[in-house]
């Protein structure tokens, strides 16, 4: 099984981006998605922009996260 998270793009160079995922930023490569820009959200799979989403999309997936880590979090 493979897990993508979904990003904000924040800073954009022609091959790597910085995004914010919850609040810590990464760099990742954007070879698979160039047309992708600052503003937009991605998901990202190890190290790689893998596809474009939409901002809805990204935060009721951020929110699971959080659901599931405070469910960790309590047992």
């Amino acid at each position: 099984m493979c897990l993508a998270v979904p990003a904000k793009i924040i800073e954009r160079t022609e091959f790597m981006a910085t995004v914010d995922i919850g609040g810590v930023t990464r760099q990742v490569s954007m070879m698979l998605l160039p047309e992708a820009a600052v503003g937009d959200y991605v998901l990202i799979h190890a190290g790689f922009a893998i596809q474009a989403i939409d901002e809805e999309e990204a935060q009721q997936t951020l929110a699971l996260f959080k659901e599931l880590e405070q469910y960790a979090a309590d047992n």
